[in-house]
């Protein structure tokens, strides 16, 4: 006995006309939209969860370290703030940081242009030779420059921590600058040459006003990267000049309390700030256009 073979594909739909339908099409991407979503909102959680817990744990009444933390007090915000050791580390790393904020900006944004706008032979290499900083783990860096600093006793010295730093830094502004050049119309800067400009003129009068942001941003990560930096400020730095960052390292080693946390809650609240006003200034500048 033979059966019609189209009459049972018309009664019996195939599970590839299934999948076709509109219906369960939106089901199954609605689906996938929220594993996606699920899944991506673990991996942030997962990323956030110790910066999240160093708060608590920076407020807790114990002398040592723990979570959940037992009681809430801001003793531990007084010790840090009342410890001479801790202020001469905090205004060292923070003077470097504002010194290294301007030389990295000022030489990162004139090697940006000079990557975007010139006419360099081998640009992708020269490009890619500024972002080595970047990629070569600081604690090779901290090694070759203790070797070179030693010598000429540069270690624990302003200066010497000023062109570590910035060495550090650079990368971070000419990877935003050169994003803000090339979002940048060439063609605003080719009218005023036509109009008489000469190049300087025309930097600062028309490109700088229009990077603004970017500048402001790159500036932003060149603090962010010196004030932060611990793994090179270990090898470089001595009991001359110590930076914040090896001094929690030294405190982690021989005195570890809810300080630790306290610091760490400063440094985290002044990376969100500095970023905050970095987004608002982005923001008006938005909306003035």
């Amino acid at each position: 006995m033979s059966i019609d073979h189209a009459r049972v594909t018309a009664r019996f739909p195939t599970l590839k006309d299934v999948f076709a339908s509109p219906t369960i099409r939106s089901y199954s991407t609605a689906v996938a939209i929220v594993v996606a979503g699920i899944g991506i909102g673990g991996i942030l959680f997962f990323l956030l969860l110790p910066t999240l817990i160093v708060l608590p744990m920076s407020l807790s009444e114990t002398h040592y370290i723990e979570f959940p933390p037992q009681g809430l007090t801001f003793k531990w915000y007084s010790a840090y703030f009342d410890d001479p050791d801790w202020m001469a580390a905090t205004w060292f790393s923070l003077k470097i940081a504002m010194a290294t904020t301007a030389t990295a900006t000022v030489a990162g944004t004139m090697a940006a242009i000079a990557i975007v706008r010139g006419s360099l032979p081998f640009r992708s290499t020269l490009q890619a030779l500024t972002l080595g900083p970047m990629i070569v783990p600081h604690i090779i860096l901290g090694v070759a420059l203790y070797l070179a600093f030693s010598p000429l006793q540069l270690t624990g010295s302003f200066f010497g921590f000023l062109v570590a730093h910035t060495v550090l830094a650079v990368p971070y502004v000419i990877i935003t600058v050169t994003a803000s050049l090339q979002r940048f119309d060439p063609t605003l800067e080719l009218a005023a040459l036509s109009c008489g400009a000469n190049r300087l003129q025309a930097f600062f009068l028309v490109v700088l006003p229009n990077i603004v942001p970017g500048v402001a941003a790159a500036a932003v990560f060149a603090f962010l990267a010196s004030f932060d930096e611990a793994t090179v400020a270990f090898f470089i730095s001595d009991i001359g000049g110590k930076s914040l960052g090896r001094k929690m390292f030294e405190d982690i080693d021989f005195n570890l309390t809810p300080v630790i946390a306290a610091v760490s809650t400063v440094l985290i609240a002044t990376s969100l700030l500095l970023m905050g006003a970095v987004h608002l200034m982005n923001a008006r500048k938005s909306r003035s256009y």
